[in-house]
């Protein structure tokens, strides 16, 4: 017993001979981390012990304390927005550790989105363009999109009435790519696709990345095929600070039609033989009437953020104020954006939170009444003794300021943003990651037309008098998606590899009610009841309320693999297996494959050690199937509708019956797309860029087309049909002209060339006709269509009356289909031919970007050319034979315009080219001036003041007003079909921003 229990005695005494050594050479390590620049101390950097999990982080002083052993061989050191820095342990009791930012120290390395993942700009495979927060422009839109307007090739951000605080931008990417779906991009906020890109406040923008090329934009499937727009907001650092962003807006009318004053009007249109217009007596500037130029703007910012590299946050609140350029547009919101991430100290889960509520309040604009104040009678008064002027002359027949003033259309809209993230890193190159996300909008539209209104007056009108309505329409979205990254590096290959589920849940609500014949018209919107026209003893409520529901539902399983060799050799695959409820039955789900390879030939060694002044030259192919299913649901069933309500014995009933024919085929548009490219530095790196070639091929395009009469209830049917196709060149440059520490100038430029191609509206099964008219053209007269849809011809194309010039007597001459010339009025549709295109050829920007210590300097130009715009100012107001009684051009009577000669009333609404012309215009688009100062002190410590100007002026032959207020995306480039005339402005802004 005894020689036992000394065996035990000696094994703990050997075990704290080994133990005690350790224990004894433990110490204490203080230091302080400073910033390499500035030496200003970083609190929250994580300072860990090497091969450990043990660690601490660093105080408000940037101070630490840690206790090591004498394993302990190195401290490694990270933050938020730092290089990571690793020193090794020394006999050293106290060390002062300088970390540099990390766009100091990686120069040149963007971090590139590129769906359910970031990838280094070296190792993308496929066409996708970063803009980081810092390139977009200053403006004052509505949409924080309008910022990035000229910036990315083949992107078109077209909007036809920017000085409309409601307004927002039309957006296509590489051309039109549907007849009846959705043109625009899929919006991914955050990771969560399906974003609200309203409800993003510009300052809150970190980057934005453009996936172009069908590999990038495959692994979102059936929302792909117009492209994706990833948009990433700003998150906590470990720099804690709070940053003001605020600035007032002014706008000015530029480029306004110049039509006839009063004067002018009497000696040109009254006074005219025969006479064409009627003296009223007075002197009205109707276009001053119902504008307000300047109008002005507000919009401050307040952003809060810091934190450590394991628990950062970031907050913001912006507050909007804007008016339109009418007298009734306005625009106040008021929105927020909280991004909250947090690591467990063993970094074994990371959960982040991102919540961004937005109010908004608007008063719509009435646009036309602009088109109304251009055509009235100068001589007409707004005002006469009993108020308001009645008008019941011209083209529209009111008073476009009593409109204004008098009929309250307003919408009140909140919108929601909330996402969730868990991710576990279930082992070191393992990681699980379960996203949670809702989208919600909810808009109350509200309507009130007064029973004073002139045009009620003066009709003696005893029912139908005041009118209001009021309608609430909800959208909602939840999704759910959980994906696995695994990543593996053996010697020189390096696989990245994600797999994940998504679903998505979309639900739609309407409802709606109106009345008229209020007893008061101070009740507005807010007692409908009151009313006696529907309901009560009128009996008049079958149209008094409507509702409606529906619903859909997208599920997908998706991967990737990411391998390079070498860092030369870029190889990604992708799929996704996606099924929509809004498909057929026998049609439901579909496979969206991609493939991109790259060679970063510049890292051989036969260009390397030859050409020192290449620095990065990168090839690039990429092929992928992507879908568009952006159409209304059940479209693929058999629906019942109300066929009107009948009577029957003494009861009245509603009859339903079919309303549409079942297609269980129906399916996704789908988009074969192809795209190569090279991407270089060159000089040291002062010169890089991107070239593009793609083709893109959209079948199954969806459109309605005709069947036979029985079987199917109606006599047309929603379905797969068509292929049109694009293709094109895109080039991107960036140069570093001038570079030193003084004075620097850089270079951007961006131009884009498409060509596309309608191929087939049929198919063996359905068979449509070869072409389709579109575009047309409103009252007065009968002008019809002036643009044509056919196979084999580009979209846009111009189909019209061919101009043989105009006759001794002032009509106008075309050609007929067998090329003789007669007046307009002895032609008939037979004799339109192809006479132009509305699409642009080109377009193109040029940035240029000067400092001079604290100052800098940005001037933008943007621009489009080839291709031509019907005149519609020219066309209705802009020759002498314009409807009598109503205003015209001043040009109208300039014998230098060739719209003057254009004197027979005969011809006056025939559409021929007579009014094309050329669209093609460079514009000053921005021009930014900005002071910038670090200060050194407790309470400030960086602050900027600035002036932009926007849409200074342009260079174009156009005479219309300003070419780019006419659209160019969807299917009728370089039409305005409405006729509504929002005028350009010019807008300048005047910002501070201050970093406490």
């Amino acid at each position: 017993m005894l020689t036992k229990i000394l065996r035990l005695l000696s094994c703990f005494a050997l075990i704290f001979v080994q133990v005690y050594p350790a224990f004894a050479q433990n110490r204490v390590i203080d230091g302080k981390v400073i910033d390499s620049v500035t030496t200003s101390p970083l609190p929250g950097v994580t300072v860990r012990i090497g091969g450990t999990r043990s660690g601490t982080t660093t105080d408000a002083n940037g101070s630490f304390r840690l206790t090591v052993t004498s394993a302990a061989h190195e401290l490694i050191f990270s933050s938020i927005d730092y290089t990571s820095q690793t020193i090794p342990i020394t006999n050293l009791n106290t060390l002062v550790v300088k970390l540099a930012t990390s766009s100091r120290a990686l120069k040149g390395v963007e971090v590139i989105s590129v769906g359910y993942g970031t990838l280094d700009k070296r190792e993308v495979s496929s066409a996708i363009t970063h803009v980081g927060a810092s390139e977009l422009k200053s403006v004052a839109g509505n949409n924080p999109l309008m910022s990035l307007q000229g910036k990315v090739a083949g992107l078109t951000i077209s909007n036809t009435s920017t000085a409309d605080p409601n307004s927002s931008p039309s957006i296509q990417l590489r051309g039109v790519s549907s007849r009846s779906a959705g043109l625009g991009p899929l919006y991914v906020v955050n990771g969560v696709p399906g974003g609200n890109i309203d409800n993003i406040n510009q300052n809150d923008i970190e980057s934005i990345d453009v996936l172009k090329g069908g590999a990038a934009s495959a692994i979102y499937g059936t929302r792909g095929s117009n492209g994706v727009i990833i948009i990433t907001t700003k998150k906590g650092t470990g720099d804690s600070k709070l940053v003001y962003n605020g600035y007032v807006s002014y706008d000015k009318l530029t480029k306004i039609p110049d039509v006839l004053n009063a004067g002018d009007f009497r000696k040109y249109r009254v006074n005219a033989t025969p006479a064409r217009g009627i003296d009223y007596g007075a002197n009205t500037n109707w276009l001053k009437a119902v504008t307000r130029s300047p109008t002005y703007g507000h919009k401050h910012t307040v952003q809060l953020s810091g934190g450590t590299a394991s628990d950062n946050y970031f907050a913001s609140a912006d507050y909007r104020d804007a008016n339109g350029i009418d007298l009734r547009a306005y625009k106040k919101e008021y929105g927020a954006r909280i991004n909250v991430n947090h690591s467990s100290k063993e970094n074994v889960y990371t959960v982040s939170l991102n919540v961004a509520p937005r109010y908004m309040h608007t008063s719509n604009s009435d646009q036309g009444n602009f088109n109304n104040a251009i055509t009235l009678n100068p001589t007409l008064p707004v005002y006469d003794i009993t108020g308001y002027h009645y008008i019941n002359t011209g083209f529209f027949s009111n008073n476009p300021v009593e409109n204004a003033r008098l009929i309250k259309s307003e919408a009140e809209i909140k919108e929601l943003d909330i996402s969730g993230s868990l991710k576990v890193n279930i082992l070191k190159n393992l990681s699980s990651t379960v996203t949670i996300s809702g989208i919600k909008s909810s808009y109350k539209n509200l309507y009130f037309s007064p029973s004073t209104l002139t045009t009620i007056v003066h009709a003696n009108q005893t029912t139908k008098t005041n009118y209001a309505s009021q309608e609430q329409k909800d959208n909602d979205q939840k999704n759910i998606e959980w994906m696995f990254n695994y990543a593996l590096n053996s010697k020189r290959n390096h696989f990245k590899v994600l797999g994940g589920y998504s679903y998505s849940y979309f639900n739609y609500q309407q409802f709606s009610a109106n009345n008229y014949d209020f007893p008061f018209d101070t009740f507005l919107w807010n007692n409908l009841r009151s009313g006696t026209w529907n309901g009560g003893d009128k009996g008049n409520g079958q149209n008094a309320v409507s509702s409606t529901q529906n619903d859909s539902r997208l599920a997908a399983f998706f991967g990737r693999i990411n391998y390079d060799f070498d860092n030369k050799y870029i190889l990604t695959l992708s799929i996704r297996h996606e099924g929509s409820s809004k498909f057929g039955v026998d049609n439901k789900w579909g496979n969206f494959p991609a493939v991109s390879a790259a060679w970063r030939i510049s890292d051989e060694g036969f260009l390397k050690d030859r050409f020192s002044w290449l620095n990065d030259l990168k090839l690039r192919a990429d092929y992928g199937v992507t879908g568009n299913q952006d159409f209304d649901n059940y479209q693929s069933l058999l629906l019942y509708g109300g066929y009107g309500y009948f009577p029957f014995d003494g009861t009245t009933y509603q009859v339903y019956g079919p309303s549409q024919n079942i297609n269980p085929n129906l399916g996704w548009e789908k988009a074969i797309n192809f795209n190569a490219g090279i991407d270089f530095e060159i000089f040291k790196s002062r010169l890089s860029g991107s070239l593009n070639y793609y083709v893109r091929t959209n079948k199954d395009l969806l459109g309605y087309y005709n069947v036979p009469l029985p079987p199917n209830p109606q006599s047309q049917t929603f379905t797969n049909v068509g292929t049109m196709k694009n293709s094109g060149f895109e080039l991107q440059l960036n140069a570093e002209v001038i570079k030193n520490n003084a004075f620097s100038y850089n270079i951007s430029l961006t131009t884009a060339y498409n060509n596309n191609k309608f191929v087939s509206f049929s198919n063996k099964l359905y068979q449509g006709a070869p072409f389709q008219d579109l575009a047309g053209l409103p009252s007065p007269g009968s002008p019809g269509t002036i643009q044509r849809l056919q196979e084999g011809h580009r979209i846009g194309d111009f189909y019209m009356l061919k101009s043989a010039g105009v006759d001794a007597n002032g009509a106008l001459l075309v050609y007929k289909k067998d090329g003789t010339v007669v007046t307009a009025n002895q032609s008939n549709a037979d004799d339109k031919q192809f006479v132009g295109n509305g699409l642009p050829k080109f377009s193109g920007s040029l940035g240029n970007t000067f400092r001079y210590k604290n100052w800098d300097l940005n001037l933008f130009f943007r621009g489009n050319f080839g291709y031509k715009l019907f005149n519609m100012q020219a066309f209705y107001i802009g020759t002498p034979a314009t409807q009598s009684d109503a205003n015209t051009l001043r040009s109208a009577y300039d014998p230098k315009s060739k719209y003057s000669k254009l004197t027979n009333s005969s011809t006056t609404s025939l559409a021929s080219d007579y009014f094309l012309e050329s669209g093609s215009f460079v514009k000053i688009d921005n021009v930014t001036l900005g002071y910038s100062r670090e200060i050194n002190s407790k309470y400030l410590r960086a602050f900027r003041i600035y002036a932009a100007a926007s849409n200074l002026h342009t260079f174009t032959g156009f005479k219309g007003g300003d070419p780019d207020l006419y659209p160019i995306n969807g299917l009728t480039p370089g039409v305005q079909e409405n006729l509504n005339f929002y005028p350009a402005t010019i807008q300048v802004l005047a910002g501070l921003q201050v970093t406490f």
